[in-house]
């Protein structure tokens, strides 16, 4: 799971430094995320000055998003074999967070 995690902030990363679109859509944005697998490890990364930082383990404080989900689906997020509306449609990912990071989260998968 950690390596497809971390996979999955490079890609974002690396599209955040070429799309100049992206990256005024994440202008200003700073957002605690936390990975919640119910069946598994969990993460927590921060997003700020357009780049995701570094994968950490664990819970984070009063985090602005978390994900729940358990590693099967959260493995087919990452790997692209399911898409996030169908996850969130049959209830097997849940989203904590405002609408706007709804939707900005789905850059990442």
């Amino acid at each position: 799971m950690r390596e497809l995690l971390e996979q999955a902030i490079s890609k974002f990363n690396e599209k955040a430094r070429t799309s100049e679109k992206l990256a005024a859509e994440l202008d200003g944005v700073e957002r605690k995320v936390f990975v919640d697998c119910k069946d598994g490890p969990k993460f927590n990364f921060l997003l700020k000055d357009k780049q995701i930082g570094p994968l950490a383990e664990g819970p984070i404080d009063a985090p602005d998003v978390t994900i729940l989900s358990d590693s099967a689906t959260l493995t087919a997020l990452l790997k692209k074999e399911m898409g996030p509306m169908k996850a969130y449609a049959t209830q097997k990912l849940k989203i904590k967070a405002s609408l706007d990071d709804v939707l900005r989260l789905r850059k990442f998968f």
